[in-house]
């Protein structure tokens, strides 16, 4: 009876989890290659009306993934004051996501700054290894402003 009742209770988190992807496409780069370009949707943590779109390549059997990326996002539902007093408004602004790219050292991480002066909220993706002297970055931007 308590292996039926444990087999029960992963079955239901496996199927609870399954709505969790995030993965919204993937993209073989070819018949000769094992990487794939992949794009995961995020939503902001403090933020829930900001959605970004990331895409990334995974190269399998490789010890570590490209550390291009892209990212775009857009006001996908409603900012509230209330949490915009939550988010860090310094000039280096917060980690809002962050995935691990090799088992040593290198990932990719986005954070939100916040520009004051334009009303608008930036998104930074970066990796954190240096590739060929260059530290690879993309940037987004989402414009608060509410115009009549």
């Amino acid at each position: 009876m308590k292996a039926l009742n444990v087999i029960t209770l992963i079955s239901i988190l496996t199927m609870s989890l399954a709505g969790c992807s995030e993965d919204v496409g993937k993209v073989s780069l070819g018949v000769f290659t094992t990487s794939d370009i992949f794009i995961d949707a995020k939503q902001d943590p403090k933020l829930p009306g900001v959605t970004c779109h990331i895409s990334h390549v995974e190269a399998n059997f490789d010890l570590s993934d490209p550390s291009n990326a892209s990212i775009a996002c857009r006001q996908t539902g409603p900012i509230t004051p209330e949490q915009l007093a939550t988010i860090d408004k310094s000039k280096s602004g917060e980690v809002v996501f962050k995935e691990s790219l090799s088992i040593l050292f290198k990932s990719l991480k986005v954070r939100r700054i916040y520009d004051q002066e334009n009303n608008t909220l930036l998104y930074l993706s970066y990796s954190t290894k240096e590739t060929k002297g260059s530290f690879k970055h993309s940037l987004s931007s989402v414009s608060l402003y509410q115009g009549n």
